[in-house]
């Protein structure tokens, strides 16, 4: 995927997101010059940083969802953060690194699930071997006798009876019996003990969830815990064992800071909230003060991470506003000069709403079609029950709070309320047709609606 030509990148993001032709051609060829960039020798490609991008629009016209099918599409960490968060009482410069520390902890899960997948086999195999083995020679509970201290710290195990051949031989055969019948889900829903590692408490430091268990750097020994479980659930629970035995970390952490550097992507959401250079006449942070510590990860710096130094040069930075209040000339000369592309994403029109009712792969009639065809409901939608649908957002955008293709969602909820609400149970399967009347009916008040606030004098 990463070799896609800026206009098949176009054409991806077109299957999720309606209009804005403007932005998706911006980051398309930032995209591109990422693989154009791989390309090229060592002695000029240091020399060649993303040119990072501004998006200017209100909200709900598909920012987000650009930058996050964008990095979906490549397979890029992905990390978006809002500037706002960084206004708030309390705040201190080197709380931006966590913008650079959620991104490593993204890769990490990436590139850990990746090579997860590539044991998985393999490590059901093991599981399957432990399930057959707990199924014919399940562990015998013994009286526990005195155990020598020094025993324990140099590992001395007490020797285990010998089995004799015969016994050897018949533990054998019903063990590949076992074996045959997990590999035909024949006993899926039978219970056995199994024995599984207990998670470590967890304490929160400055908001973040920390083991303490990573934090004594794995010096406190396992604990262990018996669980009966089916052997479904076994399955999965020794899976995840088997995976993360098989899984070398060194590699994927090492794999993980190469590709949150080279390809990692981060969207800075409500840029324009930051924007100005006096402070907000509170006890919150001066919103230039924010700017200038967001700057340095921008122009690129290295910043410390449990996992190791990981530099930002190379990773290609979108931040987005609507700025409506702000203009982009109030944000420091400094980071203005960091975004140098800029594109204007457009407001929705009335033929947006309906393209977007139908047209993108997770549209919004596909899911509650989707949905409501788990309790037998058949959904379908007439064309003019689209026009009126589309035309019922626009208006109440226009008339109250703009917010975008969201507004279809709380339309959605509204129009489906006493569907979603008495489907289910024992309901009989029902064939149900969104005519433009229906539509009309159950959004009347709502298409309706004036902002009585002009009025006032």
């Amino acid at each position: 995927m990463a070799q896609l030509t800026p206009r098949e990148i176009v054409r991806e993001l077109d299957r999720y997101i309606i209009g804005q032709d403007e932005a998706k051609r911006a980051v398309a060829v930032a995209l591109r010059n990422r693989y154009r960039r791989s390309r090229l020798p060592d002695s000029i490609r240091d020399e060649i940083s993303p040119k990072n991008i501004l998006m200017i629009g209100p909200t709900g016209v598909g920012k987000t969802e650009i930058a996050r099918r964008l990095a979906k599409l490549v397979d890029a960490p992905f990390v978006k953060v809002e500037a706002t968060k960084f206004t708030e009482v309390g705040y201190v410069g080197r709380d931006v690194d966590s913008i650079v520390r959620d991104l490593i902890e993204a890769a990490i899960r990436m590139v850990k699930e990746q090579h997860g997948s590539r044991v998985r086999l393999r490590a059901r195999v093991l599981a399957e071997e432990r399930i057959a083995e707990l199924l014919t020679n399940p562990p015998v509970k013994k009286q526990q006798k005195p155990v020598n201290p020094i025993d324990i710290l140099l590992g001395n195990k007490p020797k285990e009876p010998e089995v004799s051949q015969e016994e050897t031989q018949r533990l054998q055969l019903r063990r590949e019996d076992a074996r045959q019948k997990l590999l035909r889900s024949e006993i899926e829903d039978y219970e056995i003990e199994v024995e599984v590692e207990e998670s470590s408490p967890r304490v929160e430091i400055q908001g973040a969830a920390v083991n303490i268990g990573d934090m004594m750097g794995g010096l406190l020994p396992k604990r262990m815990k018996t669980r009966r479980v089916s052997v479904a659930e076994a399955r999965r629970l020794l899976m995840a064992e088997e995976e993360g035995k098989l899984i070398d970390m060194d590699a994927v952490t090492q794999e993980a800071i190469s590709r949150a550097e080279q390809d990692g992507i981060v969207f800075i959401d409500e840029i324009d909230k930051i924007a100005g250079r006096n402070a907000t006449g509170g006890p919150d942070v001066s919103r230039e003060g924010v700017q200038r510590d967001i700057l340095p990860i921008v122009e690129g710096s290295t910043i410390n991470t449990k996992y190791g130094p990981v530099k930002t040069d190379y990773m290609l930075f979108i931040a987005a506003g609507a700025f409506h209040v702000a203009k982009v000339t109030d944000l420091i000369p400094e980071l203005q000069g960091r975004f140098p592309v800029r594109v204007t994403l457009k407001p929705l029109t009335r033929e947006d709403f309906r393209n977007i009712l139908f047209q993108p792969e997770n549209s919004l009639t596909r899911q509650y079609t989707a949905l409501l065809g788990v309790d037998n409901v058949r959904l379908t939608f007439e064309d003019a029950a689209l026009d009126a649908l589309a035309e019922a957002a626009y208006i109440v955008n226009e008339n109250g709070e703009d917010i975008g293709a969201r507004r279809l969602s709380t339309m959605f909820e509204r129009l489906l309320e006493d569907v979603s609400f008495n489907a289910g149970g024992d309901m009989p399967d029902v064939d149900l047709a969104i005519t433009a009347d229906y539509v009309k009916a159950r959004l009347s008040d709502e298409a309706r609606e004036r902002d009585l606030k002009q009025f006032i004098v």
